[in-house]
């Protein structure tokens, strides 16, 4: 399933008259947001520890060198090794070496952005090595040769009906009549089909949710337990990462944790929350015999000290995807990137380029929502601002908004016609709105009336209003 981000109109088309899709999307609509909520409102100091968390990943960012060294020592001294990967083409050739360097046939996999953002799978399958998802979503979704639809949920955009449609297609050895009815008997016959594979695997290969500076770790926090499983069984354990995934101190590892599952999924914590730290030492009765880390830049280093620096605080929590009105209703799919949702329309253009994902950061209402419940406080509205005005300055926006855009600054330049011309629009809308107080179509709005009504103004613009009561002081 091969999706392109410049297809984002006709993909966001397709999303809205899916009805399977849209059942499917209940859970970003409601589930996370309300169980955030209620894990927020048992947490008074939650917002202290906003303010917390981004003086820690803005102290890291400004000094990204150092830590990025510091924490290659420490890796060295463990016994390990860092293999630094300017692009994903280089990401994934470091990680192709490594495996060879084993004789690896099969490799497991925990649940990694990175791998996904490198188009690893394809690659190592195009190299006579077998990758297999150990994530549930993502073991799901690689069955059905999908993307994922989501950063921490990447099957959300499936009901159980589907997955047990492709279980019953891909667990050809199991019997035809076996029930799959129950989100249970599908977890059930995940668990029984992939123990074996982890006990094959070659290597392991896990993301990091974020790596330790002052120890040389890499943290990750999972639900399934499959992220022990793929670092602790095979010989080998890759770790892939991207490089602002650095934090200074284990105590600084653990603010940014006590906001993270809250945000993400409204746990407290995730279910497992594992640190690694080079092989298996003399003693240690499990592990791997070599450990890996892969670090990717990929443009983000370009970022840095400048207008779009404020991503790299991301932590890939899902939040601003979880409470966006765009992503919840037309899916993941639809923006054709790996990184889908506000995170994504900031991030995609940076990595990509904005010729090629310049729909994603007009595919936002800009109600705000996405920063209001960020908890690393990234303006994603005003990034996604940055990247129209990009668009607009390099003469790559359609033809038909640079034409309204000009309109619209030929009367913002003459306050004279402006403010009578806004007056006059805002009556007549009033008075053919008035009754319902909305409207469910309208011709300049089509867009946006056929999946919502828009609501009719009150009749007076900002201008009078603000007028009428500075008169009245």
């Amino acid at each position: 399933m091969l999706l392109n981000s410049r297809d984002f109109p006709a993909n966001a088309r397709e999303g809205l008259g899916n009805p399977t899709l849209q059942k499917a999307l209940s859970m970003a609509r409601t589930g996370f947001p309300e169980k955030r909520a209620r894990a927020i409102e048992r947490l008074p100091e939650f917002e202290s520890l906003r303010e917390k968390a981004r003086a820690i990943k803005e102290a890291t960012l400004a000094n990204l060198d150092f830590y990025l060294e510091t924490y290659e020592n420490k890796v060295l001294a463990a016994g390990g090794k860092v293999h630094w990967a300017r692009s994903a083409s280089e990401a994934r050739e470091a990680v192709l070496a490594i495996c060879r360097s084993v004789g690896a046939k099969t490799v497991t996999k925990g649940k990694s952005m990175v791998a996904e953002e490198v188009g690893l799978n394809p690659f190592l399958e195009e190299n006579g090595i077998t990758p297999i998802e150990t994530d549930l979503g993502e073991y799901i979704i690689q069955l059905r040769r999908e993307p994922p639809s989501h950063i921490i949920a990447p099957a959300i955009h499936l009901v159980k009906e589907e997955v047990a449609q492709s279980f019953r297609e891909a667990h050809r050895e199991l019997p035809p009549q076996r029930p799959l009815s129950e989100a249970r008997q599908l977890c059930d016959e995940a668990r029984a089909v992939l123990r074996p594979r982890f006990l094959a695997a070659d290597a392991g290969i896990t993301g990091a949710n974020f790596l330790v500076a002052e120890t040389g770790s890499s943290l990750i926090v999972t639900n399934e337990g499959n992220g022990d499983l793929t670092q602790l069984l095979p010989r080998v354990h890759i770790v892939m990462a991207s490089i602002e995934k650095l934090v200074p101190t284990l105590e600084d590892a653990a603010t940014l944790l006590r906001l993270l599952a809250r945000s993400a999924t409204g746990q407290e914590f995730s279910a497992y929350t594992t640190l690694s730290t080079g092989p298996r030492r003399e003693g240690d009765e499990d592990g791997p015999e070599a450990y890996h880390v892969v670090l990717l830049d990929n443009g983000r280093s370009a970022l840095l000290g400048g207008e779009f620096e404020d991503i790299l605080r991301c932590i890939r929590c899902a939040a601003c995807l979880n409470h966006c009105p765009v992503y919840t209703a037309v899916g993941g799919h639809a923006y054709g990137t790996v990184y889908p949702g506000p995170m994504g329309a900031v991030l995609s253009p940076a990595l990509f380029g904005l010729e090629e994902c310049a729909h994603l950061p007009n595919a936002s209402t800009f109600c705000g929502r996405c920063e209001a419940v960020c908890p690393m406080q990234i303006p994603l509205p005003k990034m996604m601002r940055g990247w129209r005005e990009r668009e607009f300055t390099q003469k790559k926006a359609p033809a038909v908004a640079r034409a309204a855009l000009r309109l619209w600054a030929f009367f913002a330049l003459r306050p004279g016609l402006y403010h009578p011309f806004a007056r006059i629009v805002a009556r007549a809308l009033f008075a053919a709105g008035a009754r319902r107080g909305r409207f469910r179509s309208l011709l300049f709005h089509s867009g946006w009336t056929a999946v919502r009504d828009l609501p009719a103004p009150e009749g007076r613009t900002f201008h009078h209003l603000w007028a009428k009561r500075r008169k009245g002081a």
